[in-house]
């Protein structure tokens, strides 16, 4: 248990961020697997359509060092390279 004053505050501080960061992360895994969904059912246009999103959440992400910069980029490579193959 935290003892000293600062111990607490940067306690409190690492439990928000810990629920911000893992809101984050579910947002971005539900994007993933609907986009996954949507191309499965060989419903591209939908598809493209939450392209963008899906890029944005994982260019943030990347950005705020929620993810690495190359785990975005292999998530954006294979979701748009299987929806090329559809």
């Amino acid at each position: 248990m935290a003892i000293t004053k600062s111990a607490k505050k940067a306690l409190r501080q690492n439990l928000k961020r810990r629920e911000r960061n893992s809101q984050k992360m579910k947002k971005i895994k539900n994007l993933l697997k609907e986009a996954r969904s949507l191309i499965l059912e060989k419903k591209t246009e939908e598809a493209k359509k939450l392209l963008p999103t899906v890029y944005k959440f994982l260019d943030k992400a990347a950005k705020s060092g929620l993810i690495k910069k190359n785990n975005a980029a292999r998530k954006k490579s294979k979701i748009s390279k299987s929806l090329n193959k559809t």
